[in-house]
């Protein structure tokens, strides 16, 4: 039971960390004020309230910046 327990953990964890970089992948921008690179979350909060420990994580390691809402 607790190899399973583990395997399940590891496996949501693989989840979430494969779907964040496909959102940071696909809503990178580059903002022509001040021509740095930001992830662009949707209006709906959600993505980024689900998104924000690693995207903290992330921030801090690559210098990325994230917005929610269009600039």
């Amino acid at each position: 039971m607790k190899r399973k327990f583990l395997i399940t953990i590891l496996l949501i964890a693989f989840l979430y960390i494969a779907s964040y970089i496909f959102v940071r992948q696909t809503h990178a921008e580059i903002w022509e004020k001040d021509n740095n690179a930001y992830v662009i979350f949707p209006q709906d909060k959600i993505l980024y309230y689900m998104y924000r420990p690693i995207s903290l994580i992330d921030g801090t390691i690559t210098g990325m910046r994230f917005h929610i809402g269009r600039h």
